[in-house]
């Protein structure tokens, strides 16, 4: 079974999370990770991306949405939201909210932000509405996960977080890494117990 760990990143931490949730969901026996990315927004309105990206994971398509048996969402925070690409891609899923097609499969989200406040749980709060709005069961971390009450960096019950500095080139910690891995994980393992009853 797949989990789709469908993200945006701009300067590569939201892609390096997303790398580490994909090895967690991959330590699930019978689970694979599905990676896709979304593209960049164009401000001009005739623009369009080529339909395979230079480099990195495919596009995601909603066929990817329809096949996974568990989702993982992540974005860098923008102003306390997440990124217009992403959200332009989640305004398009219209036709699966109609039949139900995400409704009750888990869900998880995580982030990356410049600055240490600079609106990590609110960004996962606002990915998770949309999540909410199809139906899905949303997976967060729990504080068992001992890098929750340790990290320096980022890291929150709603879902793994980086700080990733005001240059944006600090490099996802050793915390970081394992809480998104915590993630994947979690979702992948609450998926395979969904689909087994």
């Amino acid at each position: 079974m797949d989990i789709l760990v469908l993200y945006y990143s701009r300067h590569g931490a939201t892609a390096e999370m997303a790398r580490q949730v994909c090895r967690g969901v991959e330590s699930v026996a019978g689970m694979r990770a599905r990676l896709r990315t979304v593209p960049a927004v164009s401000a001009v309105s005739e623009a369009t991306e080529d339909a395979i990206p230079a480099s990195g994971p495919p596009y995601a398509s909603l066929d990817d949405l329809k096949e996974c048996a568990g989702l993982v969402l992540g974005s860098p925070t923008r102003f306390g939201n997440m990124a217009a690409a992403l959200k332009y891609f989640l305004d398009g899923t219209a036709g699966l909210w109609l039949s139900g097609e995400l409704a009750g499969k888990p869900a998880g989200v995580f982030t990356s932000t410049s600055s240490l406040h600079g609106g990590q749980e609110s960004t996962l709060l606002s990915m998770m509405l949309p999540l909410m709005h199809h139906g899905m069961l949303m997976v967060g971390v729990p504080y068992t996960e001992r890098e929750l009450m340790e990290t320096t960096g980022g890291g929150t019950p709603y879902g793994p977080s980086h700080l990733a500095g005001p240059n944006s080139d600090k490099t996802v910690s050793e915390s970081e890494k394992r809480l998104c891995q915590a993630l994947g994980a979690r979702v992948a393992d609450t998926a395979r117990r969904l689909t087994t009853k």
